[in-house]
């Protein structure tokens, strides 16, 4: 089997290297020649956990192309971006991957969209400009299978997840499927090609729109003086309730993009657009909570902690980092950042300690392990405030060094206690009220809640 896929970016080169390393003959295309001439000359245009072996052992079966080849299937994995200006989907490079597998196809070739696209894309967009070629729907064979995999287990997830295969008839659903099996152990479930673009907008939906609960959730605890991870730990514990994560917004190309296109066609959603505007104004909240930390400093500097979307990954797609960064810059703050994982960024510096040096306030914006290992005592901070968005840090560590710490979510701060200074006394505690944390000596440590209670943090 000979197998064309088109686009070799974060799905499609993984794909595409699966594929050769079970058996096919691959040629993987794209328009970026720099892309191209990486792979040819041994190389991976990113990182991905796992990917540089599977290339070695599938580099005999396959080479890059920028322009298709005749074959008997054809993948398109191209990029569907979002028009940020009108929230409509950019369908340019899906029309442009089947316009150049036109001149190829013939009759039994089987064709497979794998790139995220409004419901009813197949049949209005892509297979007219496949019939250009003279072959109609029918005698050529369509499918439309999303991928289903995160960054950082992109190809754990390929090969174990369950699939969603919708095909123009059953011909195509039964030949897209014996394609998929040669690599994928999970279930293959099978449907029609608008009900398979539908689903896959519904499962990075649900995710969002739960996120934006967690988020309201999170506004709210701080209004009410609790801590919402508490709140959330304990609401989960019901059978029927998984609460996600708050956190400072929604990155990566899936969860931020696709909600815009299952709605761009719709004029009776409500809900959906709601939570893309709760999670998209969660970096204007955050800098809100350090806009009141720095308050009377002079000349302030932000030092930032992670601009990748998400953790233990380099991908930086739609991270909330930059909306954060550009409002900071506006608000007038000078701002640092520092990533591990993240080879190119603005202001990003290669040490946590020359990004922190000097600086009022950090800002932890993603949740990356190495963060949790990071040493406060060695960070020569001016001003020492500390925001942790994604609640990862070890508080109490932090404020016996001498740091406040305000949580994303929890509404009080905590804060050391001076030396010669008693603790208040227990007490109902407002949204804006303080915790105090004393210093790991002389004083013993106490902590108190916000309903007043010791022995919480």
């Amino acid at each position: 089997m000979k197998i064309c896929v088109l686009g070799l970016g974060y799905i499609g080169l993984p794909t595409a290297l699966l594929f050769a390393a079970h058996g096919a003959n691959v040629v993987g295309v794209d328009v970026k020649q720099s892309v191209v001439d990486c792979l040819n000359h041994g190389n991976l245009p990113f990182n991905e956990p796992g990917i540089e072996s599977l290339y070695h052992e599938a580099k005999v079966r396959f080479r890059a192309r920028t322009e298709p080849e005749a074959a008997d299937v054809f993948l398109i994995a191209v990029p569907t971006p979002l028009d940020p200006a009108t929230k409509v989907s950019d369908l340019s490079y899906v029309k442009k991957a089947a316009e150049m597998i036109a001149p190829h196809l013939a009759e039994k070739n089987l064709v497979v969209l794998e790139s995220t696209v409004p419901p009813g894309t197949s049949e209005r967009v892509v297979i007219p400009r496949l019939e250009k070629s003279g072959v109609a729907a029918g005698e050529f064979l369509y499918a439309h299978c999303p991928e289903r995999a995160i960054p950082g287990r992109t190809l754990q997830e390929m090969t174990g997840n369950s699939r969603v295969i919708g095909g123009y008839d059953r011909d195509s659903i039964d030949r897209a499927t014996a394609v998929y099996q040669t690599f994928v152990r999970g279930q293959i479930y099978q449907t029609d090609t608008r009900t398979a673009e539908f689903v896959k907008l519904m499962e990075n939906t649900c995710r969002d729109v739960n996120i934006a609960l967690a988020n309201e959730f999170a506004q709210l605890a701080e209004e009410c003086g609790i801590n919402v991870w508490e709140a959330i730990t304990l609401a989960n514990k019901h059978p029927r309730v998984s609460i996600l994560k708050p956190g400072p917004g929604v990155g990566g190309h899936c969860i931020a993009i696709d909600p815009w296109f299952l709605t761009e066609n719709s004029t009776r959603c409500r809900m959906v657009a709601t939570a893309r505007e709760v999670n998209d104004s969660m970096p204007n909240y955050v800098l809100h909570i350090a806009r009141s930390l720095l308050a009377g400093i002079r000349n302030p500097t932000i030092c930032i902690f992670g601009v990748a979307y998400k953790g233990n990954i380099g991908d930086t797609r739609e991270s909330p980092a930059f909306k954060f960064i550009q409002l900071a810059e506006n608000e007038g703050y000078a701002v640092r950042c520092y990533d591990p994982y993240v080879g190119e960024f603005p202001h990003l510096l290669i040490d946590a300690a020359d990004a922190a040096a000097g600086s009022d306030c950090l800002v932890v914006l993603t949740d990356h392990d190495c963060f949790r290992a990071i040493d406060p005592a060695g960070l020569r901070m001016r001003t020492k405030h500390v925001i942790d968005a994604r609640n990862i840090l070890d508080h109490e560590k932090w404020v016996g060094q001498g740091f406040s710490v305000r949580v994303l979510g929890d509404g009080s701060l905590l804060q050391p206690v001076p030396l010669g200074e008693v603790m208040p006394p227990a007490g109902l505690y407002s949204a804006d009220a303080t915790r105090s944390i004393a210093p790991p000596s002389p004083p013993s440590i106490s902590l108190l809640s916000p309903n007043g209670r010791e022995g919480y943090i």
